[in-house]
């Protein structure tokens, strides 16, 4: 079957406890493309709005189980969803700028998760320098270098997930 890459975001959102919407169902029907059917995957597939969390909440869950994808290692699934989003930016397929905000988001509802940080530092640095000469989260970081900063860290964290990933893709076929 076809490794389904965006199942390292749904993976995160139920960790991080997110209300299910169009991205959900949009992965139900990649992973039912890809192969993996399951009569409850086959059900999120053909919601509509608007969305019952409850019915919904419970429905993923079985879905997660039904397929064996495990999210209970929270940090573990969050870093793996950074190394997606990492994957994407330097595809050119996200501008860095979205990427550092999502991460960001993530890093501040995890009470400044040290692994998440520099993701933090990143972000405002670049927000700093899009508007003033100055910036005081990034040592080094000025208006001409910050992007390439943030594209260096990234490869250097994608180098990192490269173990991480191929374990997943063995273990789940994603």
């Amino acid at each position: 079957m076809k490794p389904v890459k965006s199942t390292a975001e749904i993976l995160a959102f139920k960790a991080l406890n997110r209300d299910i919407e169009k991205t959900w169902i949009d992965w139900a029907v990649d992973m039912l493309m890809a192969g993996f059917d399951t009569e409850n995957l086959a059900i999120l597939a053909g919601e509509f709005e608007p969305y019952n969390q409850f019915q919904l909440q419970d429905l993923t869950s079985k879905i997660l189980d039904e397929l064996r994808l495990d999210y209970s290692d929270k940090n573990q699934t969050i870093k793996k969803y950074a190394c997606y989003l990492i994957d994407k930016s330097l595809e050119g397929e996200l501008d860095n700028a979205k990427v550092l905000d999502k991460l960001k988001d993530i890093c501040i509802e995890l009470d400044y998760e040290k692994y998440l940080y520099d993701f933090y530092l990143l972000y405002f640095a670049k927000d700093d320098l899009s508007y003033s000469e100055n910036q005081w989260y990034w040592d080094g970081a000025t208006r001409e270098n910050i992007d390439e900063i943030i594209t260096d860290y990234f490869k250097n964290w994608k180098t990192n997930c490269m173990t991480c990933e191929e374990t997943t893709t063995a273990q789940h076929g994603f």
